[in-house]
């Protein structure tokens, strides 16, 4: 039942003592405050690392190949390495069942790339049709590369929307067109974004057997990627592809005759790694983040239990004065209480008020490498506010039952 009496005295001894209720309302605010922006910051962290990994597939690897930095079955050091199409087929035959996308890659070098009187600087790579899904790439018009074009060695190039804008300046529908690569004729069979943005734009891709057979490749390759099947944990998936990549350098080092030990000539980079890295590093943050905002919330309650124990000194003769005329324990703690959940609820509402309304209007405009729109789920920004209310009243209670306690005669002696 709603008491305006009870109500009353908590506002008059709010009013009396207001430096000292504005200055815990202040600690509890700026613990809930804190502990609401890191969390979000920590979100954010997380938003943004995923948005790195975004631009190409998160469990990517890929192989390539440089020189030998060890003798080996008289064989000198300063071997060149190099990748072909048979080490591509071997591997696939070998790991087939474990890999979910591959592609093999050939980078043809110094072309020129014109569209009627226009003329760009651009990357020319040979790929297979699976490559689209190893990069994340999209298509914006046409289609990608398909087995069809691989195995007729067709004169087809996918571009990107970037190329579009620049080399076709942005013509309507340019599927069908034709642009040079080096004087030889191929016709544009689709537009491709990347999800990377323009910085993995510049490049246009050609079937793998076109760019071998036409720019004289023979069967050589420059890289080999891979995409690997999910298990049903990261930690599994991790510890496959860790093993996969150990697996694919070790035939590779059999087949070129490369000592076992040797750290260059046969490299592999590993996503997956990558990924499991950062997410222990920002899981990590988040917990340290959690446990400095909760550490400033406790200072916030230990300010508040301080209060009400000095409140619970300053009316020791009020309080025997009540229990005298016949007021029972029960009703000596909420008067307490009340005060005390009173103050950490405001103060606590107030700091999840502006956090939110300052996170709600710097979040989007943030630019931090590795931080994207922070924000925290106001569930869980309302679930603490609540855990607050709970350590406040806690924080009550001990003064207040201490004033409960207090024998009327010992009260009214106090001075």
């Amino acid at each position: 039942m709603f008491d305006i009496e009870r109500w009353q005295e908590i506002f008059d001894a709010i009013r009396k003592n207001k430096l000292r209720t504005i200055l815990t309302g202040v600690s509890v605010a700026s613990g809930i405050f804190i502990l609401v922006v890191l969390l979000a910051f920590g979100q954010g962290m997380q938003n943004g690392i995923a948005k790195e990994f975004e631009a190409d597939a998160s469990n990517r690897i890929g192989v390539w190949t440089q020189v030998t930095t060890q003798e080996y079955m008289g064989l000198n050091p300063g071997r060149p390495i190099q990748l072909r199409n048979n080490n591509y087929q071997a591997i696939n035959s070998k790991f087939g069942e474990d890999l979910e996308n591959r592609s093999p890659f050939f980078r043809v070098r110094n072309v020129t790339v014109d569209y009627n009187t226009e003329s760009g600087s651009y990357s020319v790579q040979g790929v297979s049709p699976l490559f689209q899904n190893i990069e994340n790439q999209f298509i914006s018009q046409g289609r990608y590369l398909n087995y069809g074009d691989e195995e007729n060695v067709a004169k087809v190039v996918v571009i990107s929307n970037k190329i579009k804008r620049e080399l076709l300046k942005g013509e309507e529908n340019p599927i069908g067109a034709f642009l040079k690569l080096s004087g030889i004729n191929f016709q544009i069979i689709g537009v491709y974004g990347d999800k990377g943005g323009d910085r993995e734009e510049d490049r246009l891709f050609i079937p793998i057997s076109t760019a071998q057979r036409v720019f004289n490749g023979t069967d050589n390759l420059n890289m080999l990627f891979y995409t690997l099947k999910p298990s049903a944990s990261l930690d599994e998936t991790v510890a496959k592809s860790v093993k996969l990549t150990e697996d694919i350098k070790t035939y590779l080092k059999e087949a070129h005759m490369v000592a076992p030990t040797d750290p260059s000539a046969v490299n592999t980079f590993n996503t997956l790694e990558a990924v499991k890295r950062f997410q222990n590093l920002t899981g990590g943050i988040k917990f340290f983040f959690w446990f400095v905002g909760i550490c400033t919330i406790v200072a916030g309650v230990v300010g508040v239990s301080n209060i009400m124990m000095i409140i619970v000194k300053e009316r020791t003769r009020e309080i025997g004065v009540r229990k005298a005329l016949g007021a029972r324990p029960r009703a000596i703690v909420g008067m307490i209480l009340h005060e005390a959940i009173f103050v950490t609820s405001v103060a606590g509402l107030a700091g999840l008020i502006f956090s939110m309304g300052l996170l709600e209007f710097v979040g989007p405009n943030l630019q931090i490498d590795y931080v994207l729109n922070p924000s925290i789920n106001f569930k869980v920004a309302l679930s603490t506010v609540c855990l607050l209310i709970i350590a406040g009243a806690l924080a009550g209670f001990f003064p207040a039952w201490r004033a409960a306690t207090i024998r009327p005669i010992e009260a009214l002696r106090d001075e």
